[in-house]
């Protein structure tokens, strides 16, 4: 269950957004962050509206307990945050974050799970979402949680993330789900050294700097890169690289 109790605080994953956005977004009292929630049991959203709403910059202006009720509901209460449980009954929060965000671009999706899954996690930062937790996290570190996705940064579960990047760097062969090492290799030695840089928060222009590269030529490389990657957003391939041990230039892995 949720310790509501802990006030201890939560730390936002490492990685940095780089340009993909003007500046954070930053909420108050009289602009709180609005929040949705889906889970399929009836205790658990009174838990968290109880926990979310007891802040005075947060404010919970739906729930839902069904994929269904989320799509209808979501949508129209335009939230700034949707906390989503990964399993339900009649579908998965993924995929209710990937249709969330085609129709509400700046939703930033917090996925809540009572699993350790790295697959899960994965299709998680495929599909969009800016976090990643588990139903153990203390209270105070999921209000954390929900403040640092608001405010465009990403948020993953930090023992989860670890397992699923060590997956990542193992032989193809060897993991359950071989897609994701084979798009990695899809990368060229460039697209990987740029691929690092935006994981370290570097923008366009300090990336050319570092690669003796012009600006175009780096924002050639990171489309081409995001598209090998199938992912959309820059904070998408910042989240996967700021916990993936690159090589030195050079080094790379042959597979």
């Amino acid at each position: 269950m949720i310790d509501v109790r802990d006030r201890s605080a939560a730390c936002p994953a490492q990685g940095k957004q780089g340009d993909a956005m003007p500046e954070p977004r930053t909420f108050t009292e009289q602009n709180p962050i609005r929040v949705f929630l889906l889970d399929d049991h009836e205790v658990v959203r009174r838990g968290l509206v109880d926990l979310l709403d007891a802040e005075p910059d947060i404010s919970v202006i739906g729930d839902a307990g069904t994929v269904d009720q989320a799509l209808v509901r979501g949508p129209a209460l335009r939230p700034d945050v949707a906390v989503l449980d990964v399993r339900l009954p009649d579908g998965d929060g993924i995929s209710v974050c990937r249709e969330l965000r085609s129709q509400m671009p700046e939703l930033a999706c917090l996925m809540l799970t009572s699993f350790d899954d790295e697959e899960a996690l994965l299709d998680a930062i495929m599909a969009g979402a800016s976090g990643y937790v588990l139903k153990q996290i203390k209270g105070s570190d999921l209000v954390s949680a929900v403040r640092t996705v608001a405010s465009g940064q990403s948020m993953l579960d930090p023992a989860t993330t670890a397992r699923l990047m060590r997956s990542l760097r193992a032989d193809p062969a060897d993991t359950g789900s071989p897609a994701v090492p084979s798009e990695l290799a899809s990368l060229s030695p460039r697209e990987r050294d740029i691929l690092a840089l935006i994981g370290e928060g570097l923008t366009n222009r300090e990336i050319g700097k570092k690669l003796y590269l012009s600006e175009k030529t780096v924002k050639n490389h990171i489309s081409r890169l995001l598209a090998k990657l199938g992912v959309q957003r820059r904070v998408q391939a910042a989240v996967l690289a700021s916990h993936l041990e690159q090589p030195e230039s050079g080094e790379h892995r042959h597979g």
